[in-house]
């Protein structure tokens, strides 16, 4: 059973190591650092934090939804080594967060909002992708936002300019890889090979490919040099190369409050992530375990020390890798650490042999990803619950797709918490009546948000009634609420109505 599961995540974690390996190199080229500091953030997050991690299926390393504070961050201070320094401090108060267990937050996060993010995260992969999957790649692997880091529009724009400028070889590849992801499970049913993941095959036929037009059609072959293909340093086997190409933190940073405040910045957005993308891995986990957030931010923090120590950009835990390790079949924690040592062996050795990987083989890997995590099912399931998950749901969807992750999600926690106070104003009394007796009922604690409600029910009450208004059900009645029947006792002697107060303190 041990065997089995180790084979399951090793293979699954083949498949997160080419989907990690251009999103490290991209994020970090869209975040303003050096490349090499995208792999050593991809390698922590895959060798330590899975270890330390609260959760056996999530995966981490330099997230897309850090790339502005990042490059914003690196800017103000004026110095990347000195940025690496707030990595650390970080990595420091993420610690801290965990050891006062302030991972309870991510549960104040509807249900149908973390699946509109998913959702929607799905719908950006597919937008990012397929102008890399047309051999359009003037834009960062990893840059995730909807109007781009760059020059070149926004993600429309980039999509009408890649179906307009497709590449013939890109194409090809992309449309070959993705028959393979699609029949690939249905083709090996009944051989041993199924084991083998789909995407391993199809990066491998990407390449197969590509070798096969620069000797047969070289029109069709794509070059590292035009930004096709994956692009990592070479040669840092070598001491020397190695400890140059690595930066170094600048501990005088710590002596500068701004310093200080990039690190609290960057614990806050990257933990608020972190436990976001946990809330939405458990959702998505086969097993449905339920991970410890404060283990995880523990992680994490961990982690980001480690990383700026050694020349890294900040970690968080990632859906998007989190996911493509799910659905590649991994059983633990150890499908992550393997995707952590292959990046690091890729870049000490192999960097010859992934330069040779074509994005456009990678793009379908993420095609089907972004297809799995958006695809149409999920709003029909989400209708069927009714309008209160579903209009958060699709608001989420929306915003995270034209904005960033946590504006999206802090806006769909917004209108659902719009939509349970409707829903909680609207039943918060009952309002009965025989002859000339009426009954107003509190049926929950009620508020200052209530006072209109029961004004107006106050008010349809007619001259020469008796009106009791029964509190027991509410264990919290607001102090603007007897207000509000202090009041109205005093001016119901002038219409002849009779007021009885049952289990209402303080209201005479």
């Amino acid at each position: 059973m041990i065997d089995n599961k180790l084979k399951k995540d090793f293979l699954a974690s083949l498949v997160v190591f080419l989907v990690a390996l251009p999103l490290c190199l991209g994020i970090a080229l869209a975040s303003g650092a050096p490349l090499i500091s995208g792999l050593i953030a991809g390698i922590i997050g895959g060798l330590v934090v899975s270890l330390l991690s609260g959760s056996e299926v999530s995966v981490s390393g330099p997230a897309a939804g850090l790339t502005v504070v990042v490059l914003d961050a690196i800017t103000k201070i004026g110095s990347f080594e000195k940025f690496l320094v707030a990595v650390m401090i970080s990595g420091g108060f993420q610690i801290i967060f965990g050891f006062f267990r302030l991972g309870f937050l991510a549960d104040f996060v509807p249900t149908c909002v973390i699946q509109g993010m998913l959702v929607a995260i799905g719908i950006v992969i597919i937008l990012k992708q397929i102008p890399h999957a047309l051999g359009r790649d003037l834009d960062y692997e990893g840059n995730f936002s909807f109007f781009g880091k760059n020059s070149y529009g926004n993600s429309i724009d980039e999509l009408i300019e890649a179906v307009i400028s497709a590449n013939t070889g890109a194409t090809i590849i992309t449309i070959i890889c993705l028959f393979i992801l699609v029949y690939w499970p249905k083709l090996t049913v009944n051989f041993k090979i199924k084991a083998i993941p789909a995407s391993l095959i199809a990066v491998i036929t990407g390449v197969i490919l590509n070798l096969l037009f620069f000797h047969l059609l070289p029109q069709y072959y794509l070059t590292t040099d035009s930004g096709h293909r994956v692009s990592i340093p070479n040669n840092l086997l070598n001491l020397k190369k190695l400890t140059e190409t690595i930066p170094d933190p600048n501990f005088y940073g710590i002596l500068e409050l701004k310093v200080w405040i990039t690190g609290l910045i960057i614990a806050l957005v990257g933990s608020m992530e972190t436990l976001l993308s946990i809330e939405a891995t458990d959702k998505l986990d086969k097993k449905r375990r339920i991970s410890d957030p404060n283990r995880e931010l523990f992680a994490q923090g961990v982690g980001n020390i480690i990383s700026g120590f050694l020349g890294g950009i900040p970690i968080t835990s990632v859906v998007i890798r989190s996911s493509a390790n799910i659905s590649s079949g991994a059983e633990s924690r150890y499908s992550s650490f393997f995707h952590g040592l292959f990046l690091l062996l890729s870049v000490l050795f192999f960097s010859s042999f992934m330069n040779e990987i074509p994005l456009a083989a990678l793009a379908a890997v993420l095609l089907v990803v972004g297809y799995k995590l958006g695809s149409p099912t999920a709003f029909i399931k989400q209708w069927k619950l009714g309008i209160v998950q579903f209009a958060p749901f699709l608001v989420t969807v929306l915003a995270v797709v034209f904005t960033d992750l946590l504006t999206g999600v802090a806006i769909g926690c917004i209108f659902g918490l719009f939509f349970v106070i409707k829903g909680n104003y609207k039943n918060a009394f009952t309002e009965v009546n025989q002859d000339q007796h009426y009954l107003i009922r509190l049926n929950t604690n009620v508020s200052f948000l209530h006072k209109s409600e029961l004004k107006q029910k106050l008010n349809r009450v007619p001259s020469n009634t008796v009106l009791l208004i029964d509190g027991t059900k509410a264990n919290i009645i607001d102090h603007d609420i007897k207000d509000l029947l202090r009041d109205y006792i005093q001016s119901a002697k002038f219409k002849n109505i009779e007021v009885q107060i049952k289990n209402i303190s303080k209201v005479p």
